[in-house]
């Protein structure tokens, strides 16, 4: 079983979903910056810096998908930038209740990042917060983009420790062998 998908993670086709999909999701956050004018706050820019992430490591795989090293880097950066982004939406979720029950929260205006890369210095018109914590006007099925961000971040984690675990896998050139 860990072979088929160790060899699975071998192939370009499955880092180039992960590329668009990621590509697609901050499309979908851009769009709701500027179509819809819904602006991020501070933990938005941090989840969308972990969608970028994990973006960058799956360009990193899918150019490295036939190398067991650069394979292993990329499946260590995507999982890194979902447990980080799982974090940052986690927080987002706990001041969202906190308002919801009539709490009072204030979150940083300006992004943390360090220094050797300041997203928000160098992107302004993608990472730069311009809105306050805990608005959530945008709802699917109940749930706010915090929590629909922390799904999909969710998702990119699982499958980037199925498909590091299988690196380990061994894979048999005989035929007869499953």
């Amino acid at each position: 079983m860990l072979q088929k998908i160790k060899r699975l993670s071998m192939q370009r086709w499955g880092w180039a979903l992960v590329v668009l999909s990621c590509l697609g999701l901050l499309g979908t956050a851009l769009y709701f910056q500027y179509g819809l004018d819904m602006q991020p706050c501070i933990k938005c820019i941090y989840i969308r810096s972990a969608f970028a992430g994990v973006l960058l490591a799956g360009v990193i795989g899918l150019l490295g998908a036939k190398n067991t090293s650069i394979r292993v880097i990329a499946l260590a950066g995507m999982l890194a930038a979902a447990a980080f982004g799982i974090q940052q939406a986690y927080d987002l979720l706990d001041i969202e209740q906190l308002l919801a029950e009539g709490g009072f929260f204030s979150c940083s205006l300006f992004a943390e990042f360090p220094g050797w890369l300041a997203l928000d210095k160098w992107l302004p018109s993608i990472f730069e917060p311009t809105g306050s914590c805990g608005d959530t006007s945008w709802q699917f099925l109940g749930e706010s983009m915090a929590f629909w961000s922390a799904f999909a971040l969710w998702g990119y984690a699982a499958v980037a420790a199925v498909l590091f675990l299988a690196q380990f896998a061994r894979i048999s050139d005989n035929p007869y062998r499953c």
